[in-house]
């Protein structure tokens, strides 16, 4: 069983709402919501948004599902949502993330 985290961007009052979803769902055991400034490039043109960054810890297993989740309840056409996979953690952090999700 792997873990990873999981970045996603969203509009700065939309944020928590999605961590909590994920969370209540146990899709997440844990989500950090943290505000960030994103410069992209959409439709041709460079954009700039006051957004936040959600922190996610999940199992590796339930990936597909929170990505699944995420585009259903985000607002964005097009949602940041980026895995990367855990190497080595806390043994007590990770059996926790396991127990939550």
């Amino acid at each position: 069983m792997g873990h990873v985290v999981v970045y996603i961007t969203a509009p700065r009052n939309d944020g928590e709402r999605i961590a909590r979803h994920l969370v209540e769902r146990r899709l997440a055991a844990c989500v950090n919501v943290a505000p960030v400034v994103s410069i992209y490039r959409w439709e041709g043109r460079v954009e700039r948004d006051e957004e936040v960054l959600l922190i996610v810890k999940t199992r590796r297993e339930r990936l597909k599902e929170l990505m699944s989740e995420v585009k259903a309840v985000h607002p964005y056409k097009v949602p940041e949502i980026i895995a990367l996979p855990i190497a080595e953690g806390d043994p007590d952090y990770l059996k926790w993330v396991d127990e939550s999700t």
